[in-house]
């Protein structure tokens, strides 16, 4: 599975919130939609990468993903761990705390959930 670019990303995310759908559709849940010719563009490049596949409809392609969200953001943040955090969750954990971007409550959930319990 190759590294999207950012507006690969981005378009990933319209698909995966749209489903299967055009590229009407996937830019209708954009934030900032580029041009028609544009999204169309990353729309048939994520399909020649394996993210996408399609079919035929009249005269139009239906696009839907062929990697689920999950998949992805499982597999590019284990490489993120790795390289940037020397594998170590514990680091990755640290590393929010000391900017400011994890609050004590939130660590008190991610606790319960490893633990097994449940969050409020």
């Amino acid at each position: 599975m190759e590294k999207l670019t950012h507006t690969e990303e981005e378009t990933m995310q319209a698909v995966w919130r749209t489903g299967e759908a055009n590229v009407k559709a996937f830019m209708e849940n954009m934030d900032e939609p580029a041009p028609y010719t544009t999204v169309a563009s990353i729309v048939k490049n994520l399909e020649k990468k394996g993210y996408l596949s399609s079919r035929l409809v009249g005269n139009a392609y239906l696009y839907k993903p062929a990697v689920t969200e999950e998949e992805y953001k499982k597999k590019f943040m284990h490489t993120v761990v790795k390289e940037y955090f020397d594998s170590s969750y514990k680091e990755l954990v640290n590393f929010f705390v000391e900017q400011k971007k994890l609050s004590a409550k939130e660590l008190k959930e991610i606790i319960n959930l490893i633990e097994g319990g449940k969050t409020k």
